[in-house]
């Protein structure tokens, strides 16, 4: 009898109920930890997203005035249509002065949730911003 008993125990397989929701407890904490690091991340890549552009548009600036042998003090959307190749997430509103021969940009963008108002911002204050922990943000000189 004891060996038929010991003989069943051993030919057990699968998991019993405590083990199952032990790993289920599991793998919820795991969750809880990355789902909010993710959503950061995704945010942080946006932001940089945004920043990218922003920097894209001012070495455009920095093209059309070489190739066009002016300074313009205000440049816009449509002088730059054919340095751009691909639309960034800048609005058609923005717009480039060139002061002291620093080329600022002004204007907004929007990606996803995250919103981005560029005000006189040139390359280093664009490379030197963060974002806003709550809300939009503003890159400035």
């Amino acid at each position: 009898m004891r060996q038929l008993i010991k003989q069943r125990i051993k030919n057990e397989k699968g998991l019993t109920l405590i083990e199952l929701l032990a790993v289920i407890v599991i793998l919820g904490i795991i969750a809880a930890i990355a789902i909010p690091s993710i959503a950061n991340i995704i945010e942080k890549s946006r932001f940089d997203a945004i920043k990218a552009d922003g920097i894209q548009v001012i070495n455009a600036t920095k093209l059309y005035i070489a190739g066009n042998g002016t300074e313009d003090t205000n440049i816009d959307a449509t002088d730059l249509a054919d340095y751009l190749d691909n639309e960034t997430t800048l609005a058609d509103g923005y717009t480039l002065d060139v002061v002291n021969g620093q080329i600022q940009l002004t204007g907004s963008a929007t990606k996803g949730n995250v919103n981005v108002t560029f005000t006189a911002a040139t390359i280093t204050g664009i490379n030197q911003a963060t974002k806003a922990a709550e809300g939009d943000t503003t890159i400035s000189n």
